[in-house]
């Protein structure tokens, strides 16, 4: 009996990355290749759908070379995507037209303001589970409505990044549960399809979405033979639907029961918990889970800069470091970290408000803007590196108390991302949250689920459990009670700073958009 392997394969916010794993779930080969983003204006983020198609092909093809497997026992593809906001705006030929409005981006605060006195918060969170932000897809496609109607009229179809992406390989324009919820006002969550209701108060017309919505292990269609040249793998390999990648993320920690809660921390923060009952707080964002979406909810508190923060300084505050002759040589994380830790909790007293691109859970402020206090001409650039960690630790524990779950210290959290690979942010998290931090030396990140998704869907793994005896998660950070102690004062400050200059944050803003008469 031949080999079965499986790619996952992640279409992330700063990156793509593919895995090519085993029915045993050991890794053969991995690829990453980073990309940027486009912010024209302040507190606007997008991509261009080159991106993700271009980068997808080179991972994959990578993967499949480096492994040494056979092609023909790759036996499917899953792919995942960050949460692509509006969508890819295609044309008739489905082609893209526009750049893909991500995630980030809190362009559409006017749209909102319109959608509520069309529909009262309560009516749209009863329908979809979820509130009214510039964060939700429909608000962007609200945006290009109003904005831009050159390119309104000329979309045919609003597509996530990983399903542009899985169209372009099979010629299928699908949509799965959880990126049709984290579309947001559009979706109906309780009887898992688009809401004619909300479509028709909100003007979106049906016809511009995907219609064939599907379960994450789905197969939503197989390679074409051009495809599969490009990629060098089999005409007709299936390639499952997939999801959003923190959903995969998610998966890849093997949670799948009612109440097991996850941090992710990446470009930004995703901390979620799994159950099955209706949303119940709209101050935090809900989607269908992967596992069984028709059933099962993930709801989650996000903050919208995280690992965002720490690339923004090594690549352009900081992209050279002297070595010990001097020797300006490039700036790396590892490196950053080195010298982080050598400065004390507190950071000698710096203190970071990270919101960079605006703020999602739990403040929900698109003017928010990113505030450094306590700069001395003590502090180098090694104090402010630690205070990014600790400022991204800061807005996790804000979301995580101000959640309906358990936090306690008689619990742990699961920290899976970039963050878990670095011991000095893994200690600055168990520290500021004063929670115990549960991570993996494997590489647990969305691929990994992709990969088990793939497996599911084409009916080589019979069970979700199969994802405990692919991942281990035995190592823990305890907090320590001292260096907690420190951070509990600086978070109540952190939390006052915010209070205190909000207004100020929202003249400057203002100001210099043109929004007030100068």
């Amino acid at each position: 009996m031949s080999a079965e392997y499986f790619i996952g394969a992640d279409i992330g916010t700063s990156g793509t990355k593919a895995v090519l794993c085993g029915i045993d779930g050991k890794v053969r080969a991995e690829a990453l290749e980073e990309y940027g983003l486009s912010t024209p204006n302040p507190a606007w983020a997008e991509q261009d759908a080159s991106y993700y198609l271009g980068a997808a092909n080179r991972v994959i093809v990578r993967v499949v070379r480096e492994s040494g497997v056979e092609p023909r026992e790759v036996k499917g593809m899953c792919i995942s995507g960050l949460y692509g906001g509006s969508g890819i705006p295609l044309n008739s030929q489905m082609e893209p037209i526009y750049p893909c409005i991500i995630w980030m981006d809190r362009r559409a605060d006017e749209e909102c303001r319109q959608v509520r006195k069309l529909v009262p918060d309560e009516e749209i969170f009863d329908i979809t589970g979820n509130g009214i932000d510039p964060y939700f897809g429909f608000a962007k496609m609200l945006w290009l409505k109003n904005n831009r109607p050159d390119i309104w009229a000329k979309t045919h179809m609003f597509l996530a990044p990983n399903h542009y992406v899985i169209y372009k390989y099979t010629g299928n324009a699908v949509i799965d549960y959880t990126s049709a919820g984290n579309l947001g006002g559009i979706y109906d969550m309780h009887n898992h399809c688009w809401s004619d209701t909300m479509l028709d108060r909100l003007g979106i017309p049906k016809d511009k979405l995907p219609q064939k919505m599907l379960a994450p292990q789905d197969i939503a269609g197989v390679l074409t033979r051009e495809a599969a040249e490009c990629l060098g793998l089999w005409e007709g390999m299936p390639v499952c639907a997939g999801c959003i990648d923190c959903l995969a993320s998610t998966l890849a920690t093997g949670a799948l029961y009612d109440g097991q809660h996850v941090a992710i921390i990446s470009t930004s923060i995703n901390w979620g918990v799994i159950h099955s009952e209706f949303p119940a707080n709209p101050e935090y964002i809900s989607m269908p889970y992967s596992k069984e979406p028709r059933r099962m909810i993930y709801t989650y508190g996000g903050a919208s800069t995280a690992g965002a923060l720490l690339r923004w300084f090594r690549d352009d505050v900081v992209p050279f470091i002297p070595d010990a002759d001097g020797r300006p040589i490039r700036s790396d994380y590892k490196r950053l970290d080195s010298l982080a830790e050598r400065i004390s909790p507190g950071s000698d007293g710096l203190l970071i408000l990270p919101y960079f691109m605006g703020e999602r859970s739990p403040i929900w402020d698109t003017k928010a803007r990113g505030t450094v206090l306590g700069l001395t001409l003590k502090h180098s650039y090694a104090h402010i590196y630690r205070a990014l960690l600790e400022a991204v630790a800061y807005s996790l524990r804000h979301i995580m108390e101000t959640s309906n779950v358990d936090v306690s210290a008689n619990s742990s959290c699961v920290l899976i991302g970039g963050a878990s690979r670095s011991p000095l942010w893994r200690q600055i998290f168990a520290d500021v949250t004063g929670v115990p931090i549960l991570y993996s030396k494997e590489n647990v990140e969305a691929p990994l689920g992709d990969a088990l998704l793939a497996a599911m869907g084409t009916g080589c793994a019979e069970s979700f459990d199969l994802i405990k005896e692919w991942v281990k998660f035995e190592n823990l950070v305890q907090p320590n009670p001292e260096n907690h102690d420190r951070y509990t004062r600086l978070f109540e400050l952190y939390k006052k700073v915010y209070t205190s200059l909000k207004c100020n944050m929202h003249e400057l803003t203002d100001i210099c958009s043109g929004e007030i008469e100068r």
